[in-house]
């Protein structure tokens, strides 16, 4: 057991150099309502301090993680959409992954089929049909900016960078899944972000492909990356990294998927994993 009284699993790398840091955003860096505790910032300085290289990969559109890099103020490289856009802090785009337009299209008319509420993240702006749901208002909370109401989705098909089918009923939305990747295979990525959001990106837009991108911008061998995070979508980046860390609040298969076990985000967990797992390897 670990100081946090859960499992620890054996690393793959018991003292191999950790020269970068990527990081999930809701649920890992940030607490539960969205604001950044000052010992995590504290903690990605610290980082900096020793030279060790962060990253922030998220679900969330890139738009929606600027707040959050503003008041981490050291250099970075980010994913927004699972890894679908690879951006540095100062906004250049480095690499970018969009869904086919037709496949666009056959995902929100199987999400509407199936009863979900469907958004659709296009460029920099985020599409809905509907804006009464207490998901959207959770969304706005989260990206901190306002969707665009619709009547149909049109053009801002061509030009996807993620879909979101949203429903209350995660019933409805696994028969969803299971449904979609059938239809569209190795065509998409398609994951649960939280058990009320089912998101469809790119296939090269997943997080075990990003942090395979975001290792490369840094000039960082994957060996030598530390990877944290608590969601579903997480264990693809645990497999790619040389050492991997969940969150204390993840599902109990997440926390099994990686070598340690820290804290939950609303307990310090971030900040602790980086005082015991990754700054004694530098």
């Amino acid at each position: 057991m670990n100081a946090t009284g859960r499992e620890t699993i054996t690393p793959r790398r018991l003292d191999g150099k950790i020269s970068a840091v990527v990081s999930d955003v809701d649920g890992t860096l940030v607490a539960d309502d969205k604001s950044l505790p000052e010992a995590n910032r504290l903690a990605v300085s610290k980082l900096a301090d020793v030279g060790i290289a962060f990253g922030l990969i998220s679900s969330r559109p890139p738009r929606g993680m600027a707040a959050v890099i503003e008041a981490l103020d050291v250099p970075l490289v980010f994913a927004g959409f699972n890894g679908g856009v690879i951006s540095t802090a100062e906004d250049e785009i480095l690499e970018q992954h969009l869904l086919a337009p037709d496949l666009s299209r056959r995902t929100v008319q199987s999400l509407l089929e199936d009863g979900a509420d469907v958004w659709v993240f296009s460029g920099q702006e985020w599409f809905v049909r509907r804006t009464d749901s207490h998901y959207v208002a959770l969304e706005v909370r989260t990206v901190n900016f306002r969707p665009t109401l619709v009547r149909e989705f049109g053009a801002e098909l061509d030009t996807v960078g993620k879909i979101v089918g949203v429903s209350d009923d995660p019933t409805l939305l696994g028969r969803s899944e299971v449904k979609l990747r059938a239809d569209l295979a190795d065509l998409a990525t398609i994951v649960r972000s939280q058990r009320y959001y089912l998101d469809i990106t790119h296939p090269s837009a997943n997080k075990g492909a990003g942090v395979r991108s975001i290792a490369k911008q840094l000039g960082v061998s994957l060996d030598e990356v530390a990877v944290i995070g608590d969601g579903p979508n997480d264990v693809v980046m645990f497999e790619a990294a040389g050492l991997s860390i969940a969150m204390g609040n993840a599902e109990p298969a997440v926390r099994q998927a990686a070598n340690y076990v820290t804290g939950a985000n609303n307990e310090g967990g971030f900040a602790q994993a980086m005082d015991r797992f990754v700054l004694p390897r530098t």
